[in-house]
């Protein structure tokens, strides 16, 4: 009967065939030359092919490099605006403590200024209405947030908690025609009244008479009265002043130190007998930057 697949040669005469060649092609490759001319130039012709196949090894890993180092280079900016926002809040109190040891002024002779805790807080949403100047922050109730509250950027006073909801908030700008912030002049320490008048380019100083001793230049900080804005931070400075003897009371214009149309990270301040846990001290921002400068 014949096989439809006949059988080839045994196992053992394949293995002794696939032996014999190698042998001989051992003994070739060490005694003739022209064998390793051979090998380097089929090695030339298998190159490409090897990295080919090294390709999309090589595309998955610079891939996954990129992204890591993008995503480190993110991490780092996020942490370094939120550190340069909160040393920022103690350059303001620098500067005012500055302008004060100007006019003669000791720190036995100051008020004591309370120690502030800080936490550091994103935009979520601007509204839309044009009349109503107001943001709302990813911080709420469960962070510590109090209607009343604090706000600042790096530059000044933003505004102050309007509504706290239980994981976000919203902030009343100091911009709105709603908002009045007790304010001194740091130069003489002359209290005014600062309001808004719906332009976050602009405030106003409204009933001064035209005897008050003010000048373009000057910088209003926030006095403390009313109990509800820390005293000693930047709210703006005088721009414009007109003095005119027909009108009751002069016109002053302040520009705003906040930049209140290019928000994106504020600060959010508590007394240190009411700062929730998460809150950072001055002493801790202290104690991280020895640490940081110790490494």
């Amino acid at each position: 009967m014949n096989e439809v697949f006949p059988r080839g040669p045994s196992l053992l005469t394949r293995l002794a065939v696939v032996l014999s060649f190698s042998v001989i092609a051992m003994f070739v490759d060490t005694k003739v030359e022209s064998v390793s001319t051979f090998r380097a130039y089929l090695t030339s012709i298998v190159s490409p092919l090897q990295y080919i196949a090294d390709m999309p090894g090589a595309a998955i890993s610079w891939s996954v490099s990129r992204f890591s180092s993008r995503q480190n280079l993110l991490e780092d900016n996020e942490a370094l605006t939120s550190q340069i926002t909160l040393m920022n809040e103690q350059l303001q109190r620098f500067v005012v403590l500055q302008q004060e040891n100007k006019n003669l002024r000791t720190l036995l002779d100051a008020p004591v200024q309370q120690e502030m805790h800080k936490m550091i807080a994103q935009l979520m949403a601007v509204d839309n209405n044009p009349y109503s100047h107001q943001i709302v922050i990813n911080k709420g109730a469960i962070d510590g947030v109090y209607p009343g509250q604090s706000v600042l950027d790096e530059s000044g006073i933003i505004g102050q908690v309007s509504e706290v909801g239980t994981t976000n908030s919203r902030v009343l700008l100091i911009s709105d025609v709603t908002h009045a912030i007790p304010a001194r002049i740091s130069r003489n320490n002359v209290t005014l009244i600062v309001n808004g008048i719906g332009d976050v380019n602009e405030l106003s100083l409204e009933h001064v008479p035209h005897s008050t001793d003010m000048k373009e230049g000057d910088l209003l900080i926030s006095s403390g009265l009313g109990n509800v804005f820390i005293q000693g931070y930047p709210i703006g400075v005088i721009s414009s002043i007109l003095r005119d003897e027909s009108q009751p009371f002069a016109q002053v214009k302040i520009t705003p130190s906040a930049k209140l149309d290019r928000i994106k990270y504020l600060l959010l301040l508590w007394p240190k007998d009411i700062a929730p846990e998460d809150a950072v001290s001055a002493e801790e921002l202290r104690a991280a930057a020895e640490l940081k400068d110790a490494q």
